[in-house]
């Protein structure tokens, strides 16, 4: 993938072990610095190493979104591309999630995985270029479906009650994709809350920004959440088929891609 560019920033591939090293510090730093997360934990880096690196890592892309005046890494995140649901189980959602329905699926797809932006930048346009960057990828390799644990910060349900109503009444999984349980903890929140009616606000307000702009293009999740308290997140399965992005929100994608 070529850079791309959207305002002061700038998106590309990391080349070498150096921009590597940037990326797994700031995951570390989104994921393990702040958030009570064991030293070790998943990532295998003590807190004193200040990263989060895992065995994933040397099979994925790894895309880094700076701010180019300074050179600031300000969000990043990883792609593993797979040619066919045969490979789902190459994933590493693969490790949470049963995902015995999508080995079926007939065609390419890409994970996206530990997706994050740096705690002091704000900017709306880090995410609409790391979207360009997802669109540029999906365009040029062919890719039918998006997919990734989009996760919620702490393992505590409280707080996101309406979040996961949300998610239960309008955006739960076709039958035929939906992951079924197999990490040893999980709430099972499309069970737990069927009965609670959503404040749509709060729900969006809960809502991580990744997880909220795969649920605007028509995105889904899985029917529980899996509580990992080594990286102190809540996360769900999320899929995106790319044929079910409105046609006006896959245009906008495009022409930050182009």
């Amino acid at each position: 993938m070529k850079p791309m560019s959207k305002g002061r920033y700038i998106l590309r591939v990391a080349e070498t072990a150096a921009d590597l090293s940037a990326a797994q510090r700031l995951r570390w730093l989104c994921f393990l610095s702040q958030s009570g997360a064991a030293a070790g934990g998943a990532s295998g880096a003590g807190e004193e190493a200040g990263l989060d690196a895992d065995d994933h890592d040397a099979r994925c892309t790894h895309i880094l979104i700076e701010e180019q005046a300074s050179g600031v890494l300000v969000a990043c995140f990883r792609m593993l591309t797979l040619t066919g649901g045969a490979d789902i189980g190459q994933s590493y959602s693969a490790r949470y999630y049963n995902l015995a329905g999508l080995r079926g699926y007939d065609g390419r797809m890409a994970e996206i995985g530990r997706f994050c932006l740096h705690p002091e930048w704000h900017d709306p346009d880090i995410l609409r270029l790391a979207w360009g960057g997802l669109a540029r990828h999906v365009d040029d390799a062919g890719v039918g479906m998006l997919f990734g644990c989009s996760s919620f910060h702490g393992t505590a349900i409280e707080g996101y009650e309406d979040a996961f109503a949300m998610l239960r009444e309008r955006h739960l999984a076709p039958k035929r994709w939906l992951p079924r349980v197999k990490a040893p903890q999980v709430f099972r929140f499309a069970r737990a809350l069927r009965a609670r009616k959503p404040d749509p606000k709060r729900a969006m307000a809960a809502m991580p920004p990744l997880l909220r702009s795969y649920l605007l293009m028509g995105g889904w999740v899985s029917d529980h959440a899996v509580v990992d308290p080594e990286m102190n997140t809540l996360h769900v399965f999320t899929g995106l088929e790319i044929a079910a992005i409105p046609p006006v929100r896959a245009h906008l994608l495009r022409a930050v891609a182009s």
